[in-house]
Protein backbone atom coordinates (compact mmCIF):
# COMPACT_ATOMS: atom_id res chain seq x y z
CA UNK A 1 0.00 0.00 0.00
CA UNK A 2 2.81 2.44 0.86
CA UNK A 3 4.53 1.63 -2.41
CA UNK A 4 1.37 2.49 -4.37
CA UNK A 5 1.08 5.87 -2.59
CA UNK A 6 4.78 6.54 -3.14
CA UNK A 7 4.52 5.74 -6.87
CA UNK A 8 1.41 7.91 -7.23
CA UNK A 9 3.18 10.82 -5.53
CA UNK A 10 6.26 10.30 -7.69
CA UNK A 11 4.14 10.30 -10.87
CA UNK A 12 2.40 13.50 -9.80
CA UNK A 13 5.76 15.19 -9.29
CA UNK A 14 7.17 13.94 -12.59
CA UNK A 15 4.34 15.23 -14.80
CA UNK A 16 5.18 18.96 -14.50
CA UNK A 17 8.87 18.25 -15.06
CA UNK A 18 8.18 16.52 -18.38
CA UNK A 19 5.97 19.41 -19.45
CA UNK A 20 8.61 21.99 -18.54
CA UNK A 21 11.25 20.25 -20.67
CA UNK A 22 9.40 21.08 -23.89
CA UNK A 23 10.36 24.21 -25.81
CA UNK A 24 8.04 27.08 -24.86
CA UNK A 25 8.42 28.89 -28.18
CA UNK A 26 5.78 27.12 -30.32
CA UNK A 27 3.14 27.76 -27.66
CA UNK A 28 4.07 31.38 -27.14
CA UNK A 29 4.40 32.13 -30.85
CA UNK A 30 0.74 31.16 -31.33
CA UNK A 31 -0.32 33.88 -28.90
CA UNK A 32 -3.41 34.04 -26.73
CA UNK A 33 -1.71 32.69 -23.60
CA UNK A 34 -1.12 34.26 -20.21
CA UNK A 35 2.54 34.56 -19.25
CA UNK A 36 2.34 34.51 -15.48
CA UNK A 37 5.80 35.66 -14.39
CA UNK A 38 7.32 35.88 -10.94
CA UNK A 39 9.59 38.90 -10.58
CA UNK A 40 13.27 38.25 -11.27
CA UNK A 41 15.84 37.51 -8.55
CA UNK A 42 16.00 39.92 -5.64
CA UNK A 43 18.43 40.71 -2.88
CA UNK A 44 18.07 37.99 -0.21
CA UNK A 45 15.07 38.07 2.07
CA UNK A 46 11.39 37.28 2.39
CA UNK A 47 8.71 39.91 2.02
CA UNK A 48 9.65 43.53 2.56
CA UNK A 49 11.23 45.41 5.46
CA UNK A 50 8.87 46.81 8.12
CA UNK A 51 7.42 50.15 7.07
CA UNK A 52 7.99 49.69 3.32
CA UNK A 53 6.03 51.94 0.97
CA UNK A 54 4.94 51.13 -2.58
CA UNK A 55 5.89 54.59 -3.81
CA UNK A 56 9.43 54.35 -2.37
CA UNK A 57 11.57 51.63 -3.96
CA UNK A 58 14.37 52.22 -1.44
CA UNK A 59 12.06 50.88 1.30
CA UNK A 60 11.43 47.57 -0.51
CA UNK A 61 13.31 44.38 -1.34
CA UNK A 62 14.49 45.03 -4.90
CA UNK A 63 16.06 43.21 -7.83
CA UNK A 64 19.63 42.03 -7.52
CA UNK A 65 22.12 42.52 -10.36
CA UNK A 66 21.47 38.89 -11.34
CA UNK A 67 17.74 39.58 -11.37
CA UNK A 68 18.16 42.67 -13.54
CA UNK A 69 20.27 40.68 -16.01
CA UNK A 70 17.74 37.82 -16.04
CA UNK A 71 14.87 40.24 -16.77
CA UNK A 72 16.77 41.68 -19.73
CA UNK A 73 17.56 38.13 -20.95
CA UNK A 74 13.90 37.08 -20.67
CA UNK A 75 12.77 39.99 -22.82
CA UNK A 76 15.52 39.38 -25.38
CA UNK A 77 14.60 35.69 -25.66
CA UNK A 78 10.93 36.51 -26.21
CA UNK A 79 11.80 39.05 -28.93
CA UNK A 80 14.33 36.72 -30.58
CA UNK A 81 11.66 34.02 -30.79
CA UNK A 82 9.00 36.39 -32.21
CA UNK A 83 6.61 35.99 -29.27
CA UNK A 84 3.66 38.36 -29.66
CA UNK A 85 3.27 40.32 -26.43
CA UNK A 86 0.12 42.26 -25.65
CA UNK A 87 -0.49 44.14 -22.42
CA UNK A 88 2.17 43.85 -19.72
CA UNK A 89 0.54 44.22 -16.31
CA UNK A 90 2.56 44.30 -13.10
CA UNK A 91 2.16 44.36 -9.37
CA UNK A 92 2.98 47.83 -8.04
CA UNK A 93 5.98 46.46 -6.08
CA UNK A 94 9.22 47.88 -7.52
CA UNK A 95 10.78 44.43 -8.11
CA UNK A 96 7.85 43.52 -10.38
CA UNK A 97 7.71 46.87 -12.17
CA UNK A 98 11.46 46.76 -12.76
CA UNK A 99 11.28 43.18 -14.06
CA UNK A 100 8.56 44.20 -16.53
CA UNK A 101 10.36 47.37 -17.67
CA UNK A 102 13.66 45.57 -18.18
CA UNK A 103 12.08 42.63 -20.02
CA UNK A 104 9.41 44.36 -22.08
CA UNK A 105 10.25 48.07 -22.06
CA UNK A 106 6.73 48.92 -20.96
CA UNK A 107 4.39 48.16 -18.08
CA UNK A 108 1.03 49.07 -16.61
CA UNK A 109 0.80 48.89 -12.82
CA UNK A 110 -2.20 46.80 -11.74
CA UNK A 111 -3.32 46.55 -8.10
CA UNK A 112 -5.25 43.33 -8.83
CA UNK A 113 -1.91 41.48 -9.04
CA UNK A 114 -0.25 43.20 -6.07
CA UNK A 115 1.26 40.84 -3.55
CA UNK A 116 -1.23 38.90 -1.45
CA UNK A 117 1.47 38.03 1.11
CA UNK A 118 -0.14 40.03 3.92
CA UNK A 119 -3.74 40.09 2.64
CA UNK A 120 -6.56 38.50 4.60
CA UNK A 121 -8.84 35.97 2.90
CA UNK A 122 -11.38 38.60 1.84
CA UNK A 123 -8.74 40.78 0.17
CA UNK A 124 -7.25 37.73 -1.59
CA UNK A 125 -10.67 36.68 -2.83
CA UNK A 126 -11.37 40.19 -4.19
CA UNK A 127 -8.07 40.29 -6.11
CA UNK A 128 -8.60 36.81 -7.55
CA UNK A 129 -12.18 37.60 -8.59
CA UNK A 130 -11.08 40.85 -10.25
CA UNK A 131 -8.25 39.11 -12.10
CA UNK A 132 -10.43 36.20 -13.25
CA UNK A 133 -13.01 38.67 -14.55
CA UNK A 134 -10.28 40.50 -16.47
CA UNK A 135 -8.95 37.21 -17.89
CA UNK A 136 -12.45 36.12 -18.97
CA UNK A 137 -12.84 39.39 -20.93
CA UNK A 138 -9.34 39.41 -22.45
CA UNK A 139 -9.64 38.89 -26.23
CA UNK A 140 -6.29 40.08 -27.64
CA UNK A 141 -4.54 37.53 -29.88
CA UNK A 142 -1.17 38.41 -28.34
CA UNK A 143 0.06 36.91 -25.07
CA UNK A 144 -0.93 38.74 -21.89
CA UNK A 145 1.94 39.20 -19.42
CA UNK A 146 1.32 39.39 -15.67
CA UNK A 147 4.42 40.11 -13.55
CA UNK A 148 3.63 39.31 -9.94
CA UNK A 149 4.64 37.37 -6.82
CA UNK A 150 4.93 33.70 -5.87
CA UNK A 151 1.96 33.82 -3.49
CA UNK A 152 -0.27 35.19 -6.27
CA UNK A 153 0.86 32.57 -8.78
CA UNK A 154 0.22 29.78 -6.27
CA UNK A 155 -3.28 31.20 -5.62
CA UNK A 156 -4.03 31.30 -9.36
CA UNK A 157 -2.58 28.02 -10.60
CA UNK A 158 -1.42 26.12 -7.53
CA UNK A 159 2.23 26.01 -8.60
CA UNK A 160 5.36 27.40 -6.97
CA UNK A 161 7.78 29.15 -9.31
CA UNK A 162 11.28 30.43 -8.63
CA UNK A 163 12.22 34.06 -9.07
CA UNK A 164 12.40 34.84 -12.79
CA UNK A 165 10.41 31.76 -13.81
CA UNK A 166 7.13 32.00 -15.63
CA UNK A 167 4.11 29.85 -16.26
CA UNK A 168 2.51 29.70 -19.69
CA UNK A 169 -1.20 29.29 -19.06
CA UNK A 170 -4.23 28.83 -21.22
CA UNK A 171 -7.43 30.58 -20.23
CA UNK A 172 -10.74 28.94 -19.43
CA UNK A 173 -13.99 30.82 -20.23
CA UNK A 174 -14.52 31.52 -16.52
CA UNK A 175 -11.16 33.30 -16.28
CA UNK A 176 -9.41 30.36 -14.67
CA UNK A 177 -5.99 29.31 -15.91
CA UNK A 178 -4.59 25.95 -17.06
CA UNK A 179 -0.81 25.45 -16.97
CA UNK A 180 0.75 24.51 -20.31
CA UNK A 181 4.42 24.85 -19.32
CA UNK A 182 6.77 26.35 -16.76
CA UNK A 183 9.89 28.11 -18.02
CA UNK A 184 13.01 29.00 -16.06
CA UNK A 185 15.56 31.62 -17.12
CA UNK A 186 18.01 28.75 -17.79
CA UNK A 187 15.64 27.34 -20.45
CA UNK A 188 15.58 30.54 -22.49
CA UNK A 189 18.56 29.55 -24.61
CA UNK A 190 16.72 26.52 -26.02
Amino acid sequence: MYRRHFLAALAACAAPVAKAAQSPWPLLQRGGYVILMRHAATVPGIGDPPGFRLAACATQRNLSQVGRADAVRIGAALRKNAVPVGPVLSSRWCRCLDTARLAFGRVEASPMIDSMFQDDEAARARKLAQLRSYLARYKDAANLVLVTHDVNIRALVGQYVEQGEFVIAGRRPDGGLVIEATVSPAQLES
